[in-house]
């Protein structure tokens, strides 16, 4: 690269960055998939896929040559635009509020984070942003579908994630206050020094903002116990009924994304992030690429952990109803989350 300018290098760098992730994230979702398969079959005492590629291992690959060749049917009465460009909004969404996540720590190369896309200012707030937006592709599936089912799922998925943003937006203000700061980067730092005990969820005693995180993720993404926008029993598929081919991927893919966006969140939010465990009582060893590389494998490992409790709660709990559902969000996840905004306060500004 020494024949580019500094700006070249900076731009291509940054364009390979992209893709990369891109690749990991797409490759993420479909492997997703899979473990979400082979943790239930084992939950349920069956095997789960087990015929592609050793273990199974290759299933992703058959199911997405499956619907790349399945016949893509598009309703006689449906809005064609609308419901062409519905999929596409909740799987950019979905992809891009990946952007911000800083899934290592700093390490500049050519002046470029490489474990950060773009290291701004206000990262928490524009995943919050992002992913919010992710709402209008659900909404415009099932008005575009001309098809009450999809209509009433899409309704349900609109006010439930509507009414769970506050509460998942009002967990994380207790966070922020701590670290004074929107920046996904600063909060991390502020939760590496001690390892354990520097993290927000056992150090900060954000654990019940933490647990108001989690009921609000689980709302937000449509997963078990609050998947009532998709009831089967109900609503036949609810808001993608009427979807074939990739089009149903797209949504399908849309899903798994936003668990593992949550999945980051939570992991930056409240369990340090890239950060070690162990903290600053370990000697860092090795050289440049083991030091760049172990702060990775700590948040992959966060996230798959988190990964696994989204599985666990799906083989586990049954759904909702949708009063049920509506009642635990507005009378008892928001007053928490606000209580818990003032004690924090409160905490702060006495011991600050």
């Amino acid at each position: 690269m020494s024949h580019l300018s500094p700006f070249q290098t900076f731009l291509l760098l940054s364009i390979l960055k992209i893709v990369v992730v891109l690749v990991i994230t797409l490759t993420a979702v479909a492997y997703t998939v899979l473990l979400e398969r082979k943790v239930l079959g084992h939950m349920q005492n069956r095997w789960g896929p087990s015929r592609v590629g050793p273990f199974g291992l290759l299933q992703p690959l058959a199911d997405g040559i499956k619907l790349f060749l399945k016949e893509d049917l598009l309703p006689f009465a449906a809005e064609r635009p609308l419901f062409i460009l519905a999929p596409i909004i909740a799987l950019s969404c979905a992809l891009v509020s990946i952007a911000v996540v800083p899934f290592g720590a700093a390490h500049r190369i050519q002046g470029v984070d490489m474990f950060d896309i773009s290291d701004i200012n206000i990262g928490l707030l524009v995943i919050l942003g992002i992913t919010s937006i992710g709402v209008y592709g659900i909404a415009l599936s099932g008005w575009s579908s001309n098809n009450k089912f999809s209509l009433l799922g899409s309704l349900r998925a609109t006010s439930q994630m509507i009414s769970y943003e506050l509460a998942l937006g009002l967990s994380l203000v207790g966070v922020v206050l701590r670290a004074q700061s929107l920046n996904l980067r600063t909060i991390v730092d502020s939760q590496s020094a001690h390892g354990l005990l520097s993290w927000n969820f056992f150090g900060g005693f954000q654990f019940v903002a933490f647990f108001i995180y989690l009921m609000a993720a689980y709302a937000e993404t449509n997963r078990t116990p609050f998947d009532l926008p998709e009831a089967e029993s109900e609503l036949v598929a609810g808001y993608h009924t009427e979807y074939s081919s990739m089009k149903f991927a797209m949504f399908f893919m849309a899903e798994y994304a936003n668990m593992i966006t949550v999945s980051c969140v939570a992991t930056l939010m409240f369990f340090g992030g890239a950060s070690s465990p162990f903290g600053h009582l370990i000697p860092v060893f090795g050289g440049a690429i083991v030091q760049a590389i172990l702060p990775v494998l700590w948040f992959v490992a966060k996230v798959f952990a988190f990964l696994l409790l989204y599985i666990w709660v799906r083989g586990t709990l049954p759904r909702f109803r949708y009063d049920q559902l509506m009642s635990f969000g507005w009378k008892f996840l928001l007053p928490l989350a606000m209580a818990n905004i003032i004690i924090t306060s409160l905490v702060l500004a006495l011991h600050g």
